[in-house]
């Protein structure tokens, strides 16, 4: 199987969605790649189990993507090994009422990862400069000071958003949180194709909507912004990652053995020591048991 090269995907400069593979070759059946994922989760888990006991880092996870570009499956088959206490999944959707007497990344703090587990977010705090980028009349329901109607939007609203969440990331991780942030690349036509197949399957037919129809109509713009937020937004401490999902299992495969790579970098995450005294008395501790 082709050699995957994470940094491949990393953007560590500015970049060109339309100029970026939504498809990678591999040389490989979809067996072998199903394997490779299987071999590369197996690890993933044990790292995270490393990583629980240590209980010096949290993990957080950000996966965006056009619709159909594959966040559910991707989560269920790269987190499928995991201890069920150790990773938590966050899926958000439209702001409640709730949440909007707040600011915009207050949700998001309150799904922060606890030390020693992984929280993925479907859909992220980047939905505040892409959603809202395309319907600009979803900033009034935040009941900004200053902003009565879309125009009175100023000119360097995003740019500061931007900024805001450079500075968020920032703050989380220097406090312990590992972040890394996919993109998952999808083709227009693989989208028109995924979702003629929700059509035409009736056992799938619930996952269409009308409006997934509206939202393919802003490609365009929706690609536009996407670009411009990776651009702003991947840095050293929280890169961005562009991942080709046209094919299901290699997008899978690469995020999975992506954040295994960035995970083994950080070699200080070991199994604490026993505490000396314990350890000494080890062989006690198991006779007493076995005189029971």
């Amino acid at each position: 199987m082709k050699t995957i090269k994470c940094d491949d995907f990393r953007v560590d400069k500015e970049i060109k969605l339309s100029e970026l593979p939504t498809f990678l070759n591999i040389d490989t059946s979809e067996k072998k790649k199903s394997k490779a994922l299987e071999k590369t989760r197996e690890k993933l888990s044990k790292l995270q189990d490393k990583m629980y006991a240590h209980n010096r880092y949290g993990v957080l996870i950000c996966l965006q993507g056009m619709d159909t570009a594959g966040k559910d499956s991707l989560i269920r088959e790269v987190f499928k090994e995991f201890n069920s206490r150790g990773v938590v999944v966050h899926s958000f959707k439209t702001p409640n009422s709730t949440e909007l007497e707040h600011d915009y990344l207050w949700r998001h703090y309150l799904a922060l990862p606890e030390k020693g587990k992984f929280s993925v977010f479907n859909r992220t705090h980047y939905e505040n400069v892409l959603v809202t980028r395309v319907h600009p009349e979803y900033i009034l329901n935040e009941n900004l000071p200053g902003i009565e109607a879309v125009e009175d939007i100023p000119k360097d609203f995003w740019k500061k958003r931007y900024d805001q969440i450079n500075n968020f990331e920032k703050h989380i991780v220097e406090n312990g949180i590992i972040v890394l942030k996919f993109f998952l690349h999808l083709s227009k036509e693989e989208q028109r194709q995924r979702l003629l197949r929700r059509l035409e399957k009736e056992e799938h037919n619930w996952k269409f909507s009308p409006g997934d129809l509206k939202e393919r109509a802003r490609w365009e713009l929706y690609q536009q912004y996407y670009e411009e937020t990776i651009n702003h937004t991947s840095k050293k401490q929280a890169p961005w990652y562009v991942i080709p999902a046209d094919n299901k299992e290699t997008c899978r495969y690469i995020v999975a053995k992506t954040i295994l790579d960035e995970m083994e970098k950080y070699t200080d995450i070991k199994e604490p020591e026993l505490d000396p005294e314990i350890k000494k008395n080890i062989v006690v501790y198991r006779e007493q048991l076995q005189k029971e």
